[in-house]
């Protein structure tokens, strides 16, 4: 209710006194009295506020109209002003009340209670509106002052929008003018960066930054010109209206901002239009550079290709060259243009454009130069390998000819025929004289052609012997005699014998050999990009499908952000097989028999699948929870694949295993070649990968050990054995259980222990089928020994500690798998021995020459050193020897190293 009376017991009507302060009127409101003190006050603060900072330091006139009531209201009134009014005064009149009694009384009153308002402005009392005329205009006061300024208190509301709307634009007009001067500034102090990226991407940083910012000016000029349009509305509607000193204010105001912003967006455009135009000139300015290194790099190329499609690929990447070469020169001419345009870098500019034409020339000729020895390399490669075809049909020839056949004489006619046609085909085959072929190709000849030529020799000559048999067998006299042929499996295999060679003769352009090898790369390119085909799919059709917010619905609690468990690595095997191995491979596709190199170069790489092969159980588990959900259904329908998810996330595995099946297959045909080697170290170190990860998965799948296996170092190996175990307490054996009942243990190898474990099968699918493994004991590597042979079974061996009262009798399922524990325990017990003498080597080096040899110091190294049980045993018959750990003695003193000597018994 106090909020309603407040608008009826003061007003702001617009008027302004004649030095322009504004005037606020406190109207005849006989409720005046009632008015809460703190809405009272909020009125008074929202009118100060109303008028601009510049009209109100001017001070207020205040106007009180009391003229139909009693001193008391006017007493009253001044009161609430003088301890209320929030803002600068400058003259308060009174229309003091108007009958008799109550205007005399306020004349006597006033005078005596002036002091009391605390007022430091005049407070004038009046006896009429006449007399308010004579300090204010009648144009600035409302009719019920006797003025002609017309009041309407909506339209004062919707005056008072406007101006709330002009207070918000004035703010935004300043927001974004200091947006718009920060980005200057950013833009003048900004660098030009030395690279094509960062340019390009500092061009689309601030393109981005200028065109938000012109959005956000057009939204202020668009809101300045909605105000400008309300606050000329009363004009529009009413030609005739006057408006008030604040209308015109706000009108000019809002002019003004406007004419300030559209003035700030053609600077803006103007200044952007030359840092546009800078960075452009920047980003090309990089691209020639880019380009001429590029160009430049082409001065050094003399590569001929390995074949012909090489060659011919190189030729077309010479062609791309030179387009680059006419872009270069039409940069060079555009450089020129900016020149005479007063480019900024002008003295950037001017040396590289003419460095530019002078490495252009130089660069044209020497592309032509290279690309017309491409050319001779081109035509050189097609010879050989129409030679290379000739000689590998004449090889199939003389292979496919039948030997039981060419002993008659029609049969010898019969061959000698088509071997001699066979020859008339040489001559637009073969390759010509050496001498003449060189003295046309000598810029491009390599090895290539060296063995083309002498397969060609060697071929040629076959065919001679082989046409001198057949003249012999031809020429013949016809006798009565039949003719014994040779039994077919006498028969030599080789495709290149002849019955007149000697069957050690062998070549190694054997064309079955070579079709072999180049179809197991063809096998290997093309399951390698089927393999890349199918994780682009799965990741994809199900992977990305996970992060999709309409596919959220369908996925099942378990499956929520469990993307990482369900696909492992699968991410990292693809962005590696994608963009690095697959195109490797591809290199090798006219060279299978060097593939190996590839596979050694990218062996470290290969180890991913590690990763992934120790997350599988994981991610089979979560499989198994939720393969019937919606999501994987709709997955599959969308993929159109015909098996499920579960069938590809197992391509990894099976992919890693079928590259050793590979290199096996190129392996077998490819003794004695070039990349043979190669070869046999990529499937070895393949299989290592293979064994690593079988080795980490029996790891994982432990159980009960009590620390970090990996403080254990390298596992070495692991298997199932049977074992008995024997203690000794003083002189007495005492066996844990009869021999006939070994326990069944599975061992693990460390660098520093043996682990012994017990296997336990689980029931479930999959690889929650895998076996896991309960930890039982663990010896330290640093108190091991070893007997080779047990008694009673060569497939037995003891491991021991604490001289014997410990004994450990293992049983490997066949002798090779003794052998191969037995080798690689002896290699870690000699391995701990080197390391222990160099420690004894260095702390006797360290040794204070006071101390005597026989006392404290081998006590020390007894205590702080453990010293290992470095010995190996056999049951045969055998001989004692005592060797002796040789140390590094000082000249000053000896030390008796019998506490530490090693014991090696073997036959």
């Amino acid at each position: 209710r106090d909020g309603c009376w407040c608008i009826f017991c003061v007003s702001f009507p617009g008027g302004r006194g004649q030095n322009g302060s504004p005037i606020i009127v406190f109207p005849e409101f006989s409720a005046f009295g009632e008015i809460q003190e703190r809405e009272f006050h909020n009125v008074l603060t929202y009118l100060t506020n109303v008028p601009s900072l510049s009209a109100a330091g001017v001070g207020f006139i205040l106007v009180i109209d009391r003229r139909q009531d009693r001193w008391a209201a006017v007493k009253g009134t001044l009161l609430r002003i003088a301890g209320s009014f929030p803002g600068n005064l400058q003259l308060v009149l009174v229309l003091r009340p108007t009958t008799l009694f109550q205007r005399t009384l306020s004349d006597i009153l006033f005078k005596f209670n002036r002091d009391e308002f605390k007022m430091k402005v005049p407070v004038i009392m009046l006896s009429s509106v006449t007399e308010l005329h004579s300090y204010i205009d009648q144009t600035q006061l409302t009719t019920e002052l006797g003025g002609t300024q017309e009041y309407c208190h909506e339209q004062w509301i919707s005056h008072r929008t406007v101006t709330n709307k002009y207070t918000g634009f004035a703010l935004m007009v300043k927001r974004t003018a200091q947006i718009l001067q920060s980005f200057g500034t950013e833009l003048a102090e900004t660098e030009l960066p030395n690279d094509i990226q960062a340019t390009a991407n500092l061009l689309r940083s601030h393109t981005d930054k200028k065109d938000k910012m012109k959005e956000d000016l057009h939204v202020a000029l668009g809101q300045g010109s909605r105000l400008l349009e309300s606050i000329n509305e009363p004009v529009v509607r009413d030609p005739d209206h006057n408006r008030n000193q604040g209308e015109l204010e706000n009108l000019s105001t809002v002019q003004r901002l406007l004419s300030q912003l559209d003035e700030t967006e053609r600077a803006c455009d103007e200044f952007w239009g030359t840092h546009q135009a800078k960075l452009e000139q920047c980003l090309q300015l990089r691209h020639f550079e880019h380009n001429f290194r590029e160009v430049k790099r082409l001065t050094a190329f003399s590569e001929v290709g390995i074949n012909p499609a090489h060659a011919d690929h190189i030729f077309c990447d010479l062609n791309s060259h030179e387009e680059v070469l006419d872009e270069a020169q039409a940069l060079a001419r555009e450089g020129d243009e900016l020149i005479q345009s007063s480019h900024y870098a002008e003295d950037s500019i001017q040396p590289k454009c003419s460095e530019l034409r002078a490495v252009s020339k130089e660069l044209s000729s020497t592309l032509r130069a290279r690309k017309d020895h491409l050319l001779r390399a081109m035509e050189l490669h097609h010879n050989l390998e129409r030679a290379a075809k000739w000689c590998g049909d004449g090889l199939y020839l003389l292979a496919s000819q039948p030997v039981d056949k060419c002993q008659s004489h029609e049969g010898a006619e019969s061959a000698l025929q088509e071997m001699e046609r066979y020859l008339d085909t040489a001559g637009q085959n073969k390759l010509t004289d050496p001498s003449s072929i060189y003295s046309d190709y000598k810029t491009v000849l390599n090895q290539d052609f060296r063995k083309v030529f002498q397969k060609q020799v060697s071929v040629q000559e076959m065919f001679e012997k082989r046409m001198v048999s057949l003249k012999k067998l031809a020429a013949k006299q016809t006798r009565p005699v039949q003719p014994v042929a040779p039994r077919p499996e006498a028969f030599i295999k080789s495709p290149l014998s002849s019955p007149g060679e000697p069957r050690h003769i062998t070549c190694p352009y054997i064309p079955s050999l070579l079709t072999y090898h180049q179809h197991v790369m063809n096998e290997l390119l093309e399951t390698e990009r089927g393999y890349v085909e199918e994780l682009h799919c799965v990741l994809q059709g199900y992977a990305s499908e996970m992060d999709n917010p309409a596919m959220a619905s369908l996925m099942p609690a378990p499956l929520q952000n469990k993307k990482d468990v369900l696909f492992g690595n699968m991410p990292e095997i693809y962005t590696f097989h994608k963009r690095t191995f697959l195109r490797e491979l591809e290199e090798y596709q006219g060279c299978p028999e060097l593939v190996g190199r590839c596979f050694l170069l990218r062996m470290t790489d290969l180890q991913i699948y590690e990763k992934y092969c120790q997350n599988k159980p994981r991610s089979e588990s979560l499989w198994r929870q939720c393969s019937d959900c919606t999501f994987f259904q709709e997955c599959q329908k969308k993929l159109e694949h015909k098996l499920g998810l579960d069938s590809y996330l197992l391509k990894p595995v099976q992919r890693i295993t079928k590259y050793q099946l590979l290199l096996k297959e190129l392996l077998k045909y490819s003794k004695g070649c070039e990349g043979s080697e190669a070869l046999q170290e990529a499937l070895t170190s393949i299989l290592g990968i293979l064994k690593a990860v079988n080795d980490s998965m029996h790891l994982i799948a432990i159980t009960g050990y009590d620390g970090h296996l990996g403080d254990l170092g390298r596992l070495l190996m692991q298997g199932s054995f049977s074992v008995w175990t024997e203690h000794k307490k003083g002189h007495a054996k005492v066996k844990d259980m009869a021999r006939f009942k070994p326990m069944q243990r599975h061992l693990f190898l460390h660098e520093k222990a043996l682990l012994f474990c017990k296997r336990r099968e689980e029931n479930g699918e999959g690889y929650e089928k895998a076996p896991s493994y309960s930890f039982k004991q663990s010896l330290s590597m640093s108190a091991v020994g070893i007997t080779e042979n047990a008694k009673g079974d060569n497939k037995k061996f003891e491991v021991w500690c604490n001289s014997r009262e410990e004994v450990y009798i293992v049983q490997a399922p066949t002798t090779e798998v003794k052998t191969t524990w037995v080798n690689e325990i002896r290699k870690v017990l000699t391995t701990q021995l080197e390391a222990y003498r160099v420690l004894m080597i260095r702390w006797d080096c360290g040794r204070s020459p006071c101390m005597s040899s026989r006392s404290q110091p081998t006590e020390v190294v007894r205590r702080t050193v453990p010293v290992p049980s470095y010995r190996w045993r056999t049951c045969q018959p055998r001989v004692s020897h005592l060797t002796h750990i040789d140390l590094a003695l000082t000249p000053s003193h000896t030390c008796s190293i019998s506490n530490h000597i090693l014991l090696v018994t073997y036959t």
